[in-house]
C-alpha cells in the first residue's frame, strides 16, 4: 500500500462508522431525514427556528461534517477548516430542551436509517456527547 493510500485510509480505519452505515448515500439520507424530522416534530420547533427558512446550506454543512465525523472523507475540514463546534454554535441558546429536541430528531433518523442496533446505539451515544458538549445555557 502506498503512503498516500495509507494516509487516506487512516480516518476510515480509525472510525469505521461511515462505511458501516453505507457511505455517502447513507450519510445524505440521514441528513435529509434529520431535517425532515426537525420540520415535522412539534418538540423541535425551537431548534428549527435557529435555522433559516431554506435549509439547503445547513443540510450541506451537516452532511459534510458528518462525513468526516463518521470516518469518511473530511469534506467539512477541506472546505471550511477544522470544525469548531462550540464557536459555531455559541450564537444559539442551547439548553437541555434544545439538546433533547436535536437528539430526538437524530435518534429517530438513526432508527430509520441504520439497521444494526449495536452501531445505532454507539452513534446515539456519540451524538449525545457532542450535543451535550454544545449546551451553553
Amino acid at each position: 500500500m502506498s503512503a498516500d493510500a495509507t494516509v487516506q485510509l487512516r480516518p476510515i480505519l480509525a472510525n469505521p462508522h461511515y462505511a458501516a452505515i453505507g457511505g455517502e448515500a447513507a450519510v445524505r439520507r440521514l441528513t435529509e431525514r434529520f431535517y425532515e424530522l426537525m420540520d415535522e416534530l412539534p418538540r423541535a420547533r425551537a431548534i428549527r427556528e435557529m435555522h433559516p427558512a431554506d435549509l439547503a446550506a445547513a443540510k450541506q454543512r451537516l452532511f459534510m461534517f458528518l462525513s468526516g465525523w463518521l470516518g469518511g472523507p473530511p469534506l467539512y475540514a477541506e472546505r471550511h477548516g477544522q470544525p469548531r463546534l462550540r464557536r459555531d454554535h455559541v450564537k444559539f441558546s442551547i439548553d437541555e430542551a434544545a439538546r433533547d429536541a436535536w437528539m430526538e430528531c437524530m435518534t429517530r433518523a438513526l432508527h430509520e436509517q441504520v439497521d444494526d442496533p449495536a452501531l445505532r446505539a454507539q452513534l446515539v451515544a456519540s451524538f449525545f456527547k457532542t450535543a451535550d458538549f454544545l449546551r451553553n445555557s
